[in-house]
């Protein structure tokens, strides 16, 4: 069975589900490969206008695989005589870890199209800096977020340190990480890491005909909403009111701002076609 599920459904909308249930869909195996090659696909297909992500079993994602960690450690513990090889190992492993968190965090971040997470269950660790890096969350009542690192040691990774304080606030950012608090679905809601909150049985079907609402809508201009909200976090206004005006003269061009024009005019509701 793959780690990964891919599925292109008719109504635009791509659901890739991380399927290692049995290690709560922890990021080893083929895990990130997998994921990152069906986010590329999603890309490049103009078919796909919206991307849901969900986890199979009980969890969304556990995060890093805790037996790969334990293999890394006792190959840094067999090299604890020689620093030169110490230093060759992190250095190896460094480059590694910044090119799945670019494989993924910043793949879901940036790419030209919306993405969002259908959280089943626990989100925990990478796997909730992942969550954090879609565009929109939906959570099933089972679902629990929590950053997790401190329990094993570590200080985070897959951009949570650069989503959750936007999402939450600085002080409460520096909360859930140094105590690893375990947030159930209503108060990640409250905290504003949600969008909204259903029912556990209804989380696939209702999370789907979100996403195909979203489909539906003039994607390509939704591709260019997000860049420019992308962008804004990080210049000033007058960077942003300028990114703002080429965008949305370059979006005026499009064939879906042209077929509003007209349903305006015709007094009908315009037909997108993500173009």
């Amino acid at each position: 069975m793959s780690d990964v599920l891919f599925e292109k459904r008719p109504d635009g909308v791509a659901l890739i589900t991380l399927n290692r249930p049995e290690r709560l869909n922890s990021l080893g195996g083929d895990l990130v490969r997998l994921f990152a090659e069906a986010l590329g696909e999603c890309e490049h297909d103009a078919a796909v206008r919206c991307v849901a992500v969900t986890g199979a079993g009980r969890a969304f994602c556990a995060g890093g695989d805790v037996g790969g960690m334990k293999k890394r450690n006792e190959g840094f513990t067999e090299k604890a005589g020689d620093p030169a090889d110490i230093l060759a190992g992190l250095e190896y492993h460094t480059v590694d870890l910044k090119q799945r968190q670019n494989m993924l965090a910043l793949k879901l971040h940036t790419m030209a199209k919306p993405v969002v997470a259908l959280v089943n269950g626990h989100a925990v660790g990478a796997g909730m800096s992942i969550a954090l890096a879609c565009d929109l969350r939906i959570a099933g009542t089972a679902a629990k977020f929590g950053t997790a690192f401190r329990n094993v040691g570590l200080s985070g990774d897959f951009g949570g340190s650069y989503f959750l304080p936007r999402l939450v606030g600085r002080s409460k950012a520096r909360e859930l990480y140094f105590t690893a608090e375990i947030l159930d679905a209503s108060t990640a809601l409250e905290l504003g890491l949600v969008t909204r909150v259903v029912e556990q049985e209804k989380l696939l079907e209702e999370g789907l005909d979100y996403c195909a609402k979203i489909a539906s809508g003039p994607t390509a201009s939704i591709g260019r909403m997000k860049a420019n909200l992308n962008f804004a976090e990080n210049h000033n206004l007058q960077e942003a009111l300028d990114h703002e005006a080429q965008n949305q003269r370059l979006a005026g061009l499009s064939e879906d701002s042209r077929e509003a024009v007209l349903a305006f005019m015709e007094k009908r509701k315009p037909v997108f076609k993500g173009r």
